[in-house]
């Protein structure tokens, strides 16, 4: 992603990316076995109740026996890239360099395919270390049009997944993420913005619009990826694709009336109205 070659200067390339200098230069250091047992446990709870932040956590972790601080839960949430649902919107810091364009859909009846996309990111545990998991779900379906896994949370993997959707399915008119990083880079704006469609963005964990990406994340990771303990990338890679298929396919959802994504993103895709 960074050119160290290139005439544009590591900290310009940096700037462009959403990301700071010093993270070129940042050798990770591996998490640590209880680091990642904390982790695992924070996203079962997160999924179970959205609305705990830090504070919250730390208090049902030390419930259980453990003996962790609220800044040290915070750490771990953010490298995890999950925040509690609530609702007061906008009331989280942004990234400071990265304009939030408004958010578009109050009031907005959402009733057609590729109406609404709405793009989101999750962390996905592994028996040593851990993974992203990037998709595009398309609002009124619940079809999920295009998904990736990668080892790093950065723009670069939801400008791919979002251009394997337009690839795929065409564009919808608006794209809707919340306020992560890698969705107010400069990056991943160009990449809608380029195929002329409108951005919205929520107020950093606002509850109105992650409530279903969180239902879908919840199918994800308790229906496949909690069921395994993943020894590699592409062993997690690809048992999650193959989840993302049999979800859209085969999963009937009762919000649905009992269809699968495949079956009501077709039936509500807009007619073709044919000159005559």
């Amino acid at each position: 992603m960074i050119d160290r070659e290139h005439e544009v200067s590591i900290k310009r390339q940096a700037e462009l990316v959403g990301i700071s200098r010093g993270t070129v230069y940042y050798q990770p250091r591996p998490v640590s076995p209880a680091d990642l047992a904390l982790m695992r446990r924070i996203d079962e709870l997160h999924l179970e109740h959205p609305f705990m932040g830090a504070r919250m956590l730390r208090d049902q972790l030390n419930r259980s026996g453990g003996a962790v601080g609220r800044k040290h839960v915070g750490s771990l949430m953010a490298r995890m890239g999950i925040a509690a649902l609530y609702r007061k919107p906008g009331t989280s810091k942004k990234h400071p360099r990265h304009k939030v364009y408004p958010y578009l859909l109050r009031g907005l009846l959402i009733e057609r395919s590729n109406q609404v996309w709405a793009l989101d990111t999750t962390y996905i545990p592994m028996a040593k270390g851990f993974v992203y998991l990037t998709a595009v779900v398309d609002w009124v379906s619940r079809k999920v049009l295009a998904s990736k896994i990668a080892i790093t949370l950065e723009a670069c993997h939801a400008v791919d997944v979002l251009q394997e959707a337009f690839r795929r399915y065409g564009a919808p008119e608006i794209v809707n993420t919340d306020q992560g990083s890698q969705f107010t880079a400069i990056e991943f704006v160009t990449a809608v913005k380029d195929m002329g469609r409108k951005l919205s963005m929520d107020g950093r964990g606002a509850w109105r619009d992650n409530v279903f990406v969180e239902r879908l994340w919840k199918s994800v990771k308790y229906e496949r990826a909690y069921l395994y303990a993943y020894d590699t990338v592409s062993d997690a890679r690809k048992s999650i694709m193959e989840y993302m298929d049999w979800y859209n396919q085969k999963r009937a959802h009762s919000r649905l009336g009992k269809k699968t994504p495949d079956e009501t993103y077709a039936e509500r895709m807009s007619p073709v109205r044919v000159a005559v």
